[in-house]
Parts: C-alpha cells; sequence; structure tokens
C-alpha cells in the first residue's frame, strides 16, 4: 500500500497582537488557527488549540509587545502544547524579538537574556524562529535550529525613496548601526554618516560628533529600533546643527515607551517611518509617526519556509547581518 502525506500549513496567533496574525494569515490565502488563550486570576496561562495540529506545519505569530513577559510565557506555552499535540514542524515568528539588547554582558555578574530566551524556545520545542531585523546577528546562534533573520531595509528604503526629494543622507545614530546604514546607503545610491554617541546613564543619549558631510542635505536617521526617543531626539539637534537641511529617522520596530511620543513630538525630526512588528497604541502614537506593514513580508517568508525554499533570494541576500 502506497503511503501519500501531504503538508498541512497552520497559523496561530497569541494575544500580543492578534491584528497582525490575522493579516499574516489573510496574505497566505488561510484563516487563522483556533486556539483558546486565558489568563487565570492568578496571572497563570492557559493555552488549548481547538481543532487537530497532527502533522501539521505550525507557525506561531507573537512579537514581544507589552507586557513582554506574560507575550513571551504565552509563546512558550503554544509551542508547548503544539509539540506535545505532535505538530510536525513548530515556527516561533517573532516579529520584535524581545531582550535582543541584552546580548551581550557589558558589566560583571550581569545575564545575557537574549540567549536565555532562544534556550527556552528551543526548549519548548520550537524547531525554528522567525524574526525581523535583530539588535545584534550574533543572536542567532544562540538558538539550537535555524533563524530567518528578515529584514525590513529594502521596504522602510523604497519608502525614504518615494517621499524624499533632493540631496540626502544615510545617518547611523552610533558604530553598532553602520552595517544596517551601509545597506540603506546601498540601496538608495546615496553617501552615509556617523554620530559619535555616549550614553551617561540609563535610556538617555548625548551625542558628541558628527562624522561625514550632511550640509545641505536632508538627513535619514536609521536603526533597528525606537525606545524611548531619547536618541533619535539628540541626534536631530546635532544633526541641523551640522548643517541638514531637515532630519527624518526609519526604524523597524516602533516600541515608543516612556516619554517617546512627547520626545518626537517636541524634536526636530520632521517625520518618523517605522514597521508594524509591534502594536502602537494610541496614547503612544505621535503625529509624526507614519507606519508600514510587514505582514505581507513575513507571509512571504512563511510561504517559503513551509515550501522549503529559500528565503534570502526573497531579500536579495539583505536578510544577512
Amino acid at each position: 500500500m502506497k503511503e501519500i502525506t501531504r503538508k498541512k500549513l497552520m497559523v496561530f496567533s497569541g494575544r500580543s497582537y492578534p491584528d497582525l496574525g490575522r493579516q499574516i494569515a489573510g496574505h497566505l490565502g488561510i484563516s487563522l488557527g483556533k486556539v483558546e488563550l486565558k489568563t487565570f486570576s492568578n496571572g497563570e496561562l492557559y493555552v488549548r488549540y481547538e481543532e487537530s495540529v497532527r502533522g501539521c506545519d505550525a507557525f506561531v505569530v507573537q512579537t514581544c509587545s507589552d507586557p513582554i513577559n506574560d507575550h513571551l510565557m504565552e509563546l512558550l506555552l503554544m509551542i508547548d502544547a503544539l509539540n506535545r499535540a505532535s505538530a510536525k514542524r513548530i515556527s516561533a515568528v517573532i516579529p520584535y524579538y524581545g531582550y535582543s539588547r541584552q546580548d551581550k554582558k557589558t558589566l560583571a555578574r550581569e545575564p545575557i537574556s537574549a540567549r536565555l530566551v532562544a534556550d527556552m524556545i528551543s526548549v519548548a520545542g520550537a524547531d525554528r524562529i522567525l524574526t525581523m531585523d535583530l539588535h545584534a546577528g550574533q543572536i542567532q546562534g544562540f538558538f539550537s535550529g535555524p533563524m530567518d533573520h528578515i529584514t525590513a531595509v529594502p521596504l522602510l528604503a523604497s519608502y525614504v525613496s518615494r517621499h524624499i526629494e533632493g540631496d540626502m543622507v544615510i545617518v547611523s545614530p552610533d558604530a553598532g548601526r553602520v552595517k544596517m546604514a551601509k545597506k540603506y546607503s546601498d540601496h538608495l545610491g546615496v553617501p552615509m554618516a556617523i554620530l559619535h554617541k555616549r550614553r551617561p546613564g540609563h535610556n538617555k543619549a548625548e551625542v558628541m560628533h558628527v562624522i561625514g558631510d550632511v550640509k545641505g542635505k536632508a538627513a535619514v536617521l536609521v536603526d533597528d529600533m525606537i525606545d524611548t526617543g531619547g536618541t533619535m531626539a539628540a541626534s536631530s539637534e546635532a544633526l541641523l546643527n551640522a548643517g541638514a537641511t531637515e532630519v527624518y529617522a526609519c526604524a523597524t520596530h516602533g516600541i515608543f515607551s516612556g516619554l517617546a511620543r512627547d520626545r518626537l513630538e517636541e524634536s526636530a525630526l520632521k517625520k518618523v517611518v517605522v514597521t508594524d512588528t509591534l502594536p502602537i497604541p494610541d496614547e503612544r502614537h505621535s503625529s509624526k509617526v507614519e507606519i508600514l506593514s510587514i505582514a505581507s513580508v513575513f507571509a512571504n517568508t512563511i510561504a517559503s519556509v513551509f515550501k522549503d525554499e529559500s528565503v534570502s533570494e526573497l531579500f536579495g541576500g539583505d536578510n544577512q547581518p
């Protein structure tokens, strides 16, 4: 008797960003899988899949939004439940990878939290991680299985090319973002500059020098994330003082915590462009912020993984850090 097996694609969403999960599933031409998610009165979480997942290729969409620890735990429970229900392959789709800034020890007696998160996801039973624009490329090595490192650079660079006219310069806010700035520079065919920054305290930034020519040009600051907005606000002032005509900011992840909204509103930035890897509630949404959808990018990546096709070809190799 000849046995025929058919691969089955199923996409599930946690509660961190269900709208994004539905958009991704919609681009794939399917509906989100049915899963019951509850929180008990003592704060413990409950997960149960309401349909069979046996033998399926399961993708769990859960970004690390606030409250990050609850959403991370929910992701682990969803993966564990799939594993115990005999899903054939489990992929964690994490648009924003939490704790990514803690990728190494900078002081004695600190944890390497990004590695711990990868270990937990692996132990829970995930075979693969799909994520976007990690804070540090080395995090890929923390996970024991494949990690598809997707990038929003082509999407954001395309927006910049369509909306900013005249002479332009791409600006890295610090030495750590130079590689990302170079990708924008190559995409747009424009020069780049670097800011020399120091941090006098936690979540504080002070720009010391502008390295490169920005005079008479529109400066575009690029980063992987905008958290409190301090770096972007300070950088925009420094660039205008150095002769830039106007300043824009592009980042993949719009965290916008704390005083970010007020800082961006009061800053010299003309426009702040981010993607929707994280939900941005109204109280954090500045009038200067424009949000681009990454649902189709993740949907195309999921389709390639499901079909066992190349992911890097979708991005022309730009997904490599």
